[in-house]
């Protein structure tokens, strides 16, 4: 169920844990530093999640391991997209969106930790 603004909740809880993240680290460290911290905030408040989960990719009926991982899935609910770049591109959209249909997933999160403001490295995906 959607919140008023838009947001189901746990897509909410997620970004609220990001953004505590971004504010305890700031912009400028590796992906991994983020994704770490990201994990352990979701330990703390309770959330079931995966880490690095391979993706296969299903070609003619063929089940293919391409080497593609998801970032983090969150509640078998929500796919987590991390990033470190200077600016986000249709490319990681595009990403995020083959992920989604890949998985059977229906929501993703994009994020960006290497903003000033975390929220303008936020995007909410959903198909």
């Amino acid at each position: 169920m959607d919140n008023a603004d838009g947001r189901d909740p746990l897509s909410g809880k997620v970004i609220e844990l990001a953004i505590e993240v971004h504010r305890e680290l700031g912009p400028g460290l590796l992906e991994s530093t983020y994704e770490e911290c990201l994990c352990y905030e979701l330990s703390q408040a309770g959330l079931d999640f995966q880490r690095q989960l391979p993706l296969p990719v299903r070609y003619k009926q063929v089940r293919l391991d391409c080497g593609y991982k998801i970032d983090v899935v969150v509640e078998q609910k929500l796919i987590l997209e991390l990033k470190t770049v200077e600016k986000l591109l249709p490319i990681h959209e595009a990403q995020l969106l083959t992920y989604l249909k890949l998985s059977g997933i229906k929501t993703g999160l994009l994020i960006n930790f290497c903003t000033p403001l975390i929220k303008d490295g936020l995007k909410r995906m959903v198909l």
